[in-house]
């Protein structure tokens, strides 16, 4: 059979041509509003990085989708209704500029009978998920914990869990909860005798914990794929399988690195046959390490980051988080973040990640938005999107582009319209009613919320969150830089000026908002794009390249190199489309809303002066 269907193909190409030709627009069948010819493709994970159906290096950009789940408020479930999840949907993708939700999904509700799922919650959540898909986001759902369980907490403690159901606690008798002296939730982890006992049941798979999860989490997964459509499925990118593994205790002899290697690693080889049973097998699991793996207090931090797990490649992508511990603490850190204050942290995601030969994903990283040190947030946020940018911080950048690095995906924690309008019976006591912020262990994390007429709206600088990123590129991505000349209060954070060097693009800029892409193009025909902000207009837009100059970029046709186009779900988001048409060859794009109505001559000397630095620096 192999051998006659080969034949046939033959037959076929020789009839009709090849039946994909690099360089020639495919016909694609579309389903979301405003989607072009080159979209809705599923990711794969390809040299390190996720790649589209077109071989374009992809990055994903958005938020964790969202706090609510870990909530009994709204049953597990992201949204209290699919309007509200469609509202949200809308909003991330036109006010906070994502492309992608990280979706959180809670186990306890998933499986609260043991060795049956609830396909009402499954149906609802599904449907929640179809509200972003059908927005043009990506979706990557995660079965989120914290603390292992709710039900490891009694109505009045200090502090709450989410995950793992009631009869799951049941079966391991364990001890009353309390952390003792403990000033944030998160030292619950290592000090609450209960969670640490919970937490080494389930990896030692006591009373069969494990093996039930993983029931649930394949049925979950073939519910998901079975109950959506081809072309909404392919907008899933893959599964998160655990949220801040962490071992509860050590066995004797045992160190975080040989329990990644021993314990959580073949953790991770079951959950992927699980997705492969259930339908998932084009697809990767988003993998994290122990979750202290790259914690920036010294005291905090234990070996890991999956040394001992190999070449990882296209079936599992390195997943971790990061979070300031310093910043938070209100103690290790008294002053504000600078400009390439994580630069160091974020190059060794991206290093371990390409040690492993795969993909990486910064599913969360965040700050407080409210309390003691949330006058941090504003600088601390603008550093860690620098580092998801570019290992380079911003004063040197201009001088050592080439240092750049792959500019890495993230899921800012978190995207919460229920946010200060909760009401939260904490362990289901109805003497602790929790309203404010996220409603869960005092955090408030929450990029947006809703005003009192019901609308979606940002409660960070919309020029910090909704960025100038190159959401796909043609080809090899080799630098890129965003000055978002975002705000702290009053002050204008502008940490990668334009230098003297440069005048006439130092005049063209501004005081406006840049970003830069410089990349190396490939075989393909599919344009490489660059998400528009809102204060991006597309009249008011200047674009300088290789491939020409623009201002007010027109309508993209497959034959304009400079061009402006919807991006897919009719949310009303833009992006920038640059297509080329050779293959090896070096381009690179500035797109500013810096300049009025430019003049050709000013656009041509600076066209000239990036002309000069890229190919001094490539």
């Amino acid at each position: 059979m192999p051998n006659i269907r080969a034949r046939l193909l033959v037959v076929l190409v020789v009839l009709f041509g090849s039946l994909t030709v690099a360089g020639v627009p495919s016909a694609t069948a579309a389903t979301l509003p405003d989607s072009l010819w080159f979209d809705e493709t599923p990711l794969t994970v390809r040299s390190g990085h996720f790649v589209d159906g077109n071989g374009r290096e992809v990055v994903l950009r958005g938020y964790n989708v969202s706090g609510e789940t870990k909530l009994e408020e709204n049953s597990g479930l992201p949204f209290a209704s699919v309007a509200d999840a469609k509202k949200s949907a809308t909003a991330l993708r036109a006010l906070g500029g994502g492309n992608s939700v990280r979706f959180l999904l809670s186990w306890a509700h998933a499986e609260p009978t043991r060795g049956a799922v609830d396909t009402t919650y499954l149906a609802a959540a599904t449907a929640q998920m179809r509200a972003f898909l059908d927005a043009g986001i990506r979706v990557y759902p995660d079965f989120h914990q914290d603390l292992y369980s709710r039900y490891l907490f009694n109505s009045g403690s200090w502090y709450t869990g989410d995950g793992a159901p009631t009869w799951a606690v049941n079966l391991g008798g364990y001890p009353q909860e309390s952390c003792g002296i403990c000033l944030f939730w998160g030292q619950n982890i290592t000090q609450n005798q209960a969670v640490t006992k919970a937490q080494h049941d389930f990896w030692h798979n006591a009373y069969g914990l494990q093996d039930s999860f993983l029931d649930t989490a394949q049925k979950t997964m073939a519910y998901v794929e079975q109950h959506l459509s081809d072309a909404e499925f392919a907008g899933v990118v893959g599964f998160d399988p655990y949220n801040e593994p962490h071992a509860g205790s050590y066995d004797s002899g045992q160190t975080s690195r040989t329990w990644e290697q021993n314990v959580l690693w073949p953790f991770y080889v079951k959950f992927r046959a699980r997705m492969d049973a259930a339908g998932w097998q084009d697809k990767p699991a988003l993998v994290e390490p122990n979750l202290f793996w790259n914690a920036n207090i010294d005291s905090q931090k234990q070996q890991g980051g999956l040394l001992d797990a190999g070449t990882l490649g296209p079936r599992y992508v390195f997943n971790t988080h990061f979070y300031d511990q310093k910043a938070i603490s209100g103690i290790f850190m008294w002053g504000k973040a600078a400009d390439g204050q994580y630069a160091t942290d974020f190059g060794t995601i991206r290093d371990r990640a390409s040690a492993a030969g795969t993909a990486a994903v910064v599913s969360e990283f965040g700050h407080p938005l409210s309390g003691t040190v949330s006058d941090k947030a504003p600088t601390v946020l603008k550093a860690m999107y620098q580092a998801l940018d570019s290992r380079v911080p911003g004063a040197s950048w201009w001088s050592n582009p080439a240092g750049s690095g792959s500019v890495l995906s993230g899921s800012q924690w978190q995207w919460d319209v229920y946010s200060g309008r909760h009401h939260e019976l904490m362990n289901d006591n109805p003497d602790k009613v929790r309203t404010s912020g996220d409603a869960w262990n005092d955090e408030d994390l929450s990029a947006v919320g809703l005003d009192d007429s019901g609308v979606a709206t940002l409660r960070q600088d919309g020029r910090l969150l909704d960025r100038v990123y190159p959401g796909a590129t043609a080809g090899s991505t080799l630098a890129f830089t965003y000055e978002d000349r975002s705000r702290d209060g009053s002050t204008t954070l502008t940490w990668n000026p334009v230098p003297s060097s440069l005048p006439n693009v130092a005049t063209l800029v501004g005081s406006g908002q840049y970003g830069l892409l410089v990349w190396r193009s490939g075989s393909g025909s599919a344009p490489t794009e660059l998400h528009l902000p809102a204060s991006f207009p597309t009249s008011s837009t200047t674009v300088v390249s290789d491939l020409g100059t623009a201002y007010g970029p027109p309508a993209y046709t497959t034959s304009t190199p400079i061009a402006a186009a919807p991006e897919p779900g009719g949310t009303g988001s833009r992006r920038l489309l640059l297509t080329d048409t050779d293959s090896g060859a070096l381009h690179y794009a500035l797109v500013t809303n810096g300049a009025t109505s430019p003049s050709a001559g000013l656009l041509t000397a600076a066209r000239s002066e990036l002309a000069a630095w890229a190919g001094a620096h490539f």
